[in-house]
């Protein structure tokens, strides 16, 4: 056994390399002795690879020996990587075993009767971020029942003293100044902020590999111990009371380890139920169509790299617009004539309703964050005035205030197949205050109100609306298009692709979109000038923070506002496809047009061709970019026909 520890992490666990020949013949201590090894092991390094000649065939699906060690295997979490004959009789007897550590490339070289009658096998296998001891190490507080009472006890009456009281009426409100609103704001946060430091200070901790086979537990270990005494008596005696005896304890312990591992993923998904990324994540996993280790940002890219990478990607995006199709400003404002409702203020809300709104939103907490969210839940009765006329006097005098503007971007992997040390593959996600996203929340409730109440939404699109899913998307157009199919039509399907649309909305058309699409006039349209101007973002990853940059164009990935203002800013296109007869549905910026027609009947791809070179013109005119290069077009129908 070789044991690795590279110099600049000497207090992390070491990358074991081991090297095991098992004799051929009897394995009565065999597979005891080797179950002990493992679990020492496992307890020593969570990056471990073992390689050597065990004389098993684990080609042999019916192989007693075969069956017990790859259970063995699977009920510690070691992968065994060589699926191919290493040996002259054609039987797999060279194995490599692998614990937390991916590996690709296994080669088995051809049979070289000079050398041996085993075959050489070569594998690659790379320890990312091994490195990286910081990475390692997280902060975190100690949120103990005395310190959330101190909390309370210390907040309370600092809060008191410090904002107005919650009976005001609105006209009150309409006396304030921006700089007052920024103020309460940031005396807010400070106040919360300052309190916690001095109940739970911040420490540094290191934190512990997870288990990659969390579902083991104590039973399922004794139910193991129990099968290996057996096995090793019946090897002993050959008699057949004990080798049922032994077939009987191992299909028990195949059986608890099973119901274990069903009932930690069953538990698992009941506590996410609600988190989609997660339940994704985790069949993914299950279905082997994902890696079980989450990829991270190497430490070769900075914070800096990728705030580079995204301003510099906006940059380029608009101005190959701009040199290729230069931009005709009536197309972005022609599609629509002035509507003549109108939606002039938001509503101030009361107590009982922000209360609603903050107990049924997700946990999540932001690194701006003053308190941790759960924390300002539980204390919510004590600070809920304060958030009230913070976010009352944002509706009102129509100001965003300009903490509430300042996000946090993490880059997120658009696949986890995907190389994380390519900048290209991230796209950003913003995080944002809490607070600043409940203000969001209430002004979104009004905004829809409004949209519903006039018909002013997109019939046939999908996108972030109630009731508006990816199911009923794909419902609408599957069953389109199998009516087709079923009435003798073949069907062209076009899949659209813009390039980072959240992130090139033009901040003027928006506005303008707002007023004359939407009928948002007066304070309420003030209140969406502010909330688009002086916007600031900085990346922070690998414990590193970038320098903060202006948000020039684009509306927040991972806002509550931002993807209903992308809705809108996308309006005049079901107008644009309507004018060529073509049916669509969109979801978000994923746009499908999908045309019926009888075989042979090809003129009717002339109108598509059309809607096309409309659709590209209006979406240069409003800098959104067609990627030619990721759109797909699908023939679909009877087999019969779509060949004729």
């Amino acid at each position: 056994m070789l044991s690795l520890v590279h110099p600049s992490c000497e207090t992390q666990k070491p990358v074991l390399l081991v090297i095991i020949y098992r004799p051929p013949g009897p394995y009565t201590e065999f597979l005891s002795d080797f179950s002990d090894f493992l679990s020492d092991l496992v307890l020593s390094s969570d990056k471990i690879i073992i390689v050597g000649d065990f004389n098993i065939h684990v080609d042999a699906k019916n192989d007693s020996l075969n069956i017990a060690f790859n259970l063995l295997l699977d009920s510690i979490g070691f992968s065994q990587n060589v699926k191919e004959p290493t040996h002259h009789f054609n039987h797999t007897l060279d194995l490599v075993l692998t614990y937390g550590i991916e590996t690709e490339h296994v080669t088995v070289f051809p049979e070289n009767p000079l050398l041996s009658d085993h075959f050489l096998i070569t594998v690659t296998f790379t320890i990312i971020d091994y490195t990286a001891a910081e990475s390692r190490l997280y902060q975190s507080r100690c949120l103990s029942e005395s310190a959330v009472t101190k909390f309370k006890n210390i907040i309370h009456p600092l809060l008191s003293s410090s904002m107005p009281c919650t009976n005001i009426e609105q006209s009150s409100y309409l006396n304030a100044t921006p700089t007052e609103v920024d103020y309460l704001v940031n005396n807010f946060t400070s106040s919360l902020r300052t309190t916690l430091d001095t109940v739970a200070p911040v420490k540094t901790k290191a934190s512990n590999p997870k288990s990659l086979t969390p579902w083991y537990n104590s039973q399922t270990r004794s139910l193991k111990q129990i099968t290996r005494k057996l096995e090793r008596k019946w090897r002993v005696t050959n008699l057949e009371d004990h080798h049922l005896a032994w077939r009987n304890s191992l299909l028990l312990y195949k059986k608890a380890l099973r119901k274990a591992r069903t009932s930690y993923y069953s538990s698992l998904i009941e506590e996410n139920k609600n988190n989609p990324r997660f339940l994704f994540s985790t069949v993914a996993r299950l279905t082997k169509s994902q890696s079980s280790t989450e990829p991270t940002i190497p430490l070769t890219l900075t914070s800096n790299d990728f705030m580079n990478f995204f301003t510099n990607k906006i940059f380029i995006i608009r101005e190959k617009i701009t040199n290729n199709h230069p931009t005709d400003v009536t197309l972005s404002t022609a599609t629509f004539s002035t509507i003549n409702v109108k939606l002039d203020s938001f509503s101030p809300i009361d107590l009982s309703e922000l209360t609603s709104i903050i107990n049924s939103s997700k946990p999540s907490t932001c690194l701006l964050d003053p308190i941790p969210t759960k924390l300002l839940k539980e204390v919510l009765p004590l600070i809920n005035a304060s958030i009230l006329n913070m976010i009352n006097l944002s509706l009102i005098i129509g100001y965003v205030p300009q903490a509430f503007k300042l996000a946090v971007v993490k880059p997120l992997l658009k696949k986890p197949s995907l190389d994380p040390a390519v900048l290209a593959n991230y796209r950003p996600i913003s995080n944002l205050p809490f607070i600043s996203k409940i203000l969001e929340r209430v002004l979104v409730k009004q905004l829809t109100d409004h949209l519903q109440r006039n018909g002013l939404f997109e019939e046939f699109q999908s996108g972030f609306r109630a009731q508006h899913s990816t199911e009923t998307a794909l419902v609408k157009v599957t069953n389109d298009l199998l009516m087709a199919s079923d009435s003798g039509l073949i069907s062209v399907l076009v899949l659209l692709d813009l390039s980072a649309a959240f992130d090139t909305v033009d901040h003027n058309i928006l506005l303008e979109r707002l007023e004359h699409a939407v009928g948002i006039t007066g304070t309420a349209l003030q209140w969406f000038v502010s909330y688009l101007s002086n916007r600031l973002q900085f990346v922070h990853v690998n414990g590193e923070s970038s320098s903060h940059t202006k948000v020039n164009y684009g509306v927040p990935q991972g806002s509550v506002l931002g993807p209903i203002l992308f809705t809108l800013y996308m309006l005049p296109l079901g107008s644009i496809i309507r004018r060529h007869s073509i049916n669509f549905h969109c979801y978000a910026d994923d746009t499908q047009l999908y045309l019926s027609m009888k075989p042979g009947i090809t003129d009717q791809l002339v109108k598509l061709q059309e809607c096309l070179k409309d659709i590209k013109t209006w979406m240069a005119a409003n800098f959104l970019l067609l990627n030619s290069d990721q759109t797909e077009v699908i023939v679909l129908g009877p087999e019969n026909l779509r060949n004729m």
